[in-house]
């Protein structure tokens, strides 16, 4: 049964909220603020239902229209229909949403602290990764694309308009390659990932594969011929949400990935994580670094000399190098065995010394002692439990908390504030353009040190 409703709000995911004349709320795909729509319920549960629009009454003057039209972009782009400045006014609501209502902190306070989204000068081409799912489909055609928002299912794309111009067409190019090079065979490719900096112009394609035997020159030689890399590995996992790495194969070229940050040199060898937007990440990194009380100057970051600071789940280096540049002695707490390795190179390169200890945050933290301050970009996941209790611990006077998921951050956020400290402000930065996900700097002073 049909119904019309106006949409209200963008939810926390890729849906718009509207409410039912019953008052239930409903959560529409490709609805934007303001819209009048006509829709046609796709679930119902107890406290709320699904929907999909059957006519667009009456468009919200924040609509536009799509710039990516494959069905694959529903899952990499789902909001695209909005306009860039709707997008980060949504973001913005959706960080004070989860600290009034996750943290309780009450919409007052929440948006009191929450600082207005930082835009990203590209709005599309500034993706400096790719990453695709491989899967043979029905008629046992290999196919290389996107999986659509919720579930495992691999849509075909030829392009990828957030990608950096160098890699759009990367999906049409890899998928043909690696058709041929397969031939009648399965040879347990299951992802695919591509890199590219337009700083140093280096690009790299990570082929994941199922560990069983692989004829590495033909498919390397295959490669080559069709799309330009500087490095080409082979990644040996098993498939699904472990992802548990049995190795790594450089197939050809130099083994690893680079990018410049903030004038910094950083070597990312798959599968280590690395920020997908170079210029917004150095928005994160100077935010981080003046919440901490430096600067980042022309010369680059400067301020935080004789400072003893721990940088948790610290990756590659991505804070820890230039917290280290700024004067700060530096503990780098990682457990991933490829990025400990690349953080070790990247500090050698840039010429910065830092404690690198690998092993788990919430293992290794109460072994370091007092510290003058503490970095923390955990997973989506957030803190596991008693890791904001042993930050407490530690007695930094300030806590520069970096998050991808708001409503985890927000749960941490009340942690912390049971735990002597408080949150000064909460700067979302748009790392995403084009969908709902945001990063969040969060800066914590202890309560007895203001």
């Amino acid at each position: 049964m049909g119904e019309i409703v106006t949409i209200e709000r963008m939810g926390f995911g890729p849906e718009a909220v509207a409410h039912l004349e019953s008052g239930k709320a409903v959560f529409v795909e490709g609805g934007a603020p303001g819209d009048v729509l006509a829709i046609e319920l796709t679930e119902e549960k107890h406290s709320f239902a699904r929907a999909r629009i059957v006519e667009v009454k009456e468009p919200a003057a924040c609509r536009v229209a799509p710039t990516w039209a494959e069905p694959s972009s529903q899952g990499v782009a789902p909001w695209q229909h909005l306009s860039y400045e709707t997008q980060l006014a949504a973001k913005t609501d959706n960080v004070v949403a989860a600290l009034s209502r996750t943290a309780g902190f009450g919409d007052e306070r929440a948006t009191a602290l929450v600082r207005p989204c930082l835009g990203s000068k590209r709005q599309w081409g500034y993706r400096n990764k790719i990453e695709l799912g491989a899967a043979f489909d029905a008629a046992g055609m290999f196919q290389l694309g996107f999986h659509d928002e919720g579930c495992q299912d691999v849509v075909a794309s030829a392009t990828c308009p957030v990608a950096y111009k160098q890699i759009e067409r990367a999906p049409k190019a890899l998928r043909g390659a690696l058709r041929f090079a397969q031939g009648a065979d399965n040879l347990g490719i299951f992802r695919v990932g591509v890199r590219h900096s337009v700083r140093t112009h280096s690009t790299e394609v990570a082929l994941w594969t199922t560990p069983a035997a692989f004829p590495r020159g033909h498919v390397a030689n295959i490669l080559k011929g069709s799309f330009k890399a500087t490095s080409i590995v082979r990644v040996l996992a098993d498939p699904g949400r472990a992802r548990k790495i049995k190795g790594v194969e450089v197939l050809d070229g130099k083994g690893f990935w680079e990018e410049k940050l903030l004038g910094f040199t950083f070597r990312v060898a798959a599968p280590s994580f690395f920020q997908v937007n170079t210029a917004q990440a150095e928005k994160l990194i100077g935010e981080v670094i003046r919440g901490l009380g430096g600067e980042v100057g022309d010369e680059g970051p400067v301020g935080l000399d004789e400072m003893l600071i721990a940088d948790l789940y610290s990756g590659g280096g991505t804070f820890s190098i230039p917290l280290a540049a700024a004067g700060a002695d530096v503990i780098a707490v990682e457990s991933a065995g490829s990025s400990v390795r690349d953080l070790r190179r990247n500090a050698d390169a840039n010429g910065v010394d830092i404690e690198i200890i690998g092993g788990d945050a919430a293992r290794e933290l109460p072994e370091l002692g007092e510290l003058d301050a503490l970095v923390v970009d955990p997973p989506r996941a957030g803190l596991a439990d008693g890791v904001a209790e042993s930050i407490a611990a530690a007695c930094p006077e300030r806590v520069a908390y970096v998050s991808c998921n708001p409503a985890t951050w927000a749960r941490d956020v009340a942690r912390f504030e049971e735990n002597g400290y408080e949150l000064l402000y909460a700067q979302p930065v748009d790392l995403f353009p084009q969908t709902y996900h945001v990063e969040v700097v969060s800066i914590f002073v202890r309560k007895n040190a203001k």
